[in-house]
């Protein structure tokens, strides 16, 4: 899978780079937080919660929202599974990261994704970003042996537990956690609520 830099044009479709917030204490919070042999995720971290500048982003990036900051660390090389919210989500790569994305706009109507249409991008180590509400993404991969970093920071609630609904709209299907909409891969290792949409290979970095 070809790996391209978040400066190519190609990953404005995607979301953009983020500049202008001074996140030095963020990085060096994030330098105390485990990387595991696996991919580990917390929704909210209340040290980094705490911080000046992520009190910044909550005020002025998400207009004054309610947000939750934490982070997904770890080992992982394939795609397993895509996920959306109904926003945008913050990204700060704490180390260098690949991240593969996809569109909503190329979901068949039955909620399944032909993976040979993503993308893979390559953040490098502090850099914030802002992946778009319309795009498929999910666990970094990592670059180095050592493995990945990455701040995820989201509106308060999303990813946390659910109550079950009964399917309305096709994309109901979907729904894994309070504002996630997961597809996931046969070859994944998702539970077995999770949605098995995702057609083709299980794509993997080299």
């Amino acid at each position: 899978m070809e790996v391209k830099n978040i400066k190519d044009l190609a990953f404005r479709a995607y979301g953009k780079i983020v500049t202008g917030y001074d996140i030095s204490q963020l990085l060096k919070a994030m330098e105390k937080t485990p990387i595991p042999e696996d991919v580990i995720y917390a929704a909210s971290v209340p040290e980094l919660e705490s911080l000046e500048e992520v009190h910044k982003i909550e005020k002025n990036f998400y207009g004054q929202m309610p947000i939750q900051a934490g982070y997904c660390n770890g080992h992982n090389k394939k795609m397993n599974a895509l996920e959306y919210h109904r926003n945008s989500e913050i990204n700060v790569a704490v180390t260098d990261l690949v991240l593969m994305l996809g569109k909503q706009q190329d979901m068949g109507q039955d909620g399944s994704y032909d993976t040979s249409l993503a993308e893979a991008f390559l953040v490098p180590a502090g850099t914030m970003i802002e992946v778009y509400g319309t795009t498929l993404h999910y666990a970094p991969c990592h670059v180095k042996p050592e493995g990945f970093r990455c701040v995820v920071i989201l509106p308060r609630g999303t990813n946390a537990e659910m109550e079950q609904v009964e399917e309305v709209f096709f994309e109901d299907r979907l729904l894994f956690a309070k504002n996630k909409w997961l597809i996931g891969h046969e070859e994944g290792g998702l539970p077995e609520n999770a949605f098995l949409g995702l057609i083709g290979e299980n794509p993997c970095l080299r």
